[in-house]
C-alpha cells in the first residue's frame, strides 16, 4: 500500500490528472513515450500536412485591430471571470429562484439524503465546461491576432497555434468529457459512505440539512478543485501565447 501511494504521488502529470487519480483512488504511471511520439499518434495525416505548411510557408506580419489589446489585462480579466464562476458554482441561488425543496432545506427542516443526486452537479459542471471552452477559445484567438501582427516569426507561430488548436480540439473534448463521469463516481462513494455511517440511526431517511451532509461539503470542495485544475489546462495555450508576446521583437 505504501509503495502504491508513493507511485501515485510521484506522477508529475497535470494537476487535473493527479487530482482525479487521488479522488478515485486510481493508480497512474508516467507515460513511457515522449511528447513528440504521442503527438505523432494524435495527429492525423491532414493535421500533419497543415502543420508542415504552417511551419514551412513564409509568413508576414498582418497587423490587426486587436493589436491595441492589453494582452496581460485581457488574460487577467478572463481568468478572473472564470475563477469567480467556479467559486460560485455551488452557492445557492437567491430564494426567489429556488424550488420548494431548497426553501425547505434553508429553513432547517428535514432533507432526504436519497434526494441528493449527482444530476444537478453534472449539469453545473458541463455548463461551466462550455463557458470555459468558449471564453478560453475567444481569448486564444484574440492573442493569436496580436501575435500575428508583431513579426513574420510571430505570425508563423500564430499559424502553428491555430493548426494545433484545430487538430487537438476533438481529443481535448473527448478527454475532458470524461471528467464529470469520474466526478460522479467520487460523489457516489462519498454519499454511500455517509449512508453507511448512518445506517444504525433512526434518521437515516430524513436527516437534518447541516452536519449529516458534511460529505456534500467535501464534494463541493473537490468539485471546485477539479474545475480549477481543468481551467488551468484550458488556459495553458493562452499562457504560451502570452509568453511569446512578452518577447518583444
Amino acid at each position: 500500500m505504501v509503495q502504491e501511494s508513493a507511485r501515485r504521488t510521484s506522477f508529475s502529470g497535470p494537476a487535473l490528472v493527479r487530482l482525479l487519480s487521488r479522488l478515485n483512488n486510481a493508480d497512474i504511471a508516467e507515460p513511457v513515450s515522449s511528447l513528440s511520439d504521442r503527438l505523432s499518434q494524435w495527429l492525423g495525416w491532414s493535421d500533419a500536412i497543415a502543420l508542415g505548411a504552417a511551419l514551412s510557408n513564409p509568413a508576414s506580419a498582418t497587423p490587426q485591430a486587436t493589436a491595441e489589446l492589453d494582452e496581460d489585462q485581457e488574460y487577467a480579466r478572463v481568468c478572473k471571470a472564470l475563477s469567480d464562476a467556479i467559486a460560485a458554482v455551488n452557492i445557492p441561488a437567491p430564494a426567489r429562484h429556488r424550488g420548494r425543496q431548497s426553501s425547505v432545506a434553508q429553513q432547517g427542516q428535514a432533507v432526504p439524503m436519497d434526494a441528493i443526486e449527482f444530476s444537478t452537479y453534472r449539469q453545473r459542471y458541463i455548463s461551466l465546461q462550455q463557458i470555459m471552452e468558449t471564453r478560453c477559445t475567444e481569448l486564444r484567438t484574440r492573442l493569436r491576432a496580436v501575435l500575428a501582427g508583431r513579426s513574420p516569426d510571430m505570425a508563423r507561430l500564430a499559424a502553428v497555434d491555430a493548426v494545433m488548436e484545430q487538430a487537438m480540439n476533438e481529443r481535448e473534448f473527448s478527454m475532458l468529457a470524461r471528467v464529470p463521469v469520474l466526478l460522479e463516481a467520487h460523489f457516489k462513494r462519498l454519499k454511500q459512505a455517509a449512508l453507511e455511517a448512518l445506517a444504525n440511526e433512526d434518521e437515516l431517511k430524513h436527516v437534518p440539512s447541516g452536519g449529516a451532509h458534511a460529505w456534500l461539503n467535501v464534494f463541493h470542495e473537490d468539485m471546485q478543485s477539479v474545475l480549477f485544475a481543468e481551467l488551468d489546462i484550458r488556459l495553458q495555450p493562452a499562457q504560451g501565447l502570452l509568453a511569446a508576446l512578452a518577447r518583444r521583437p
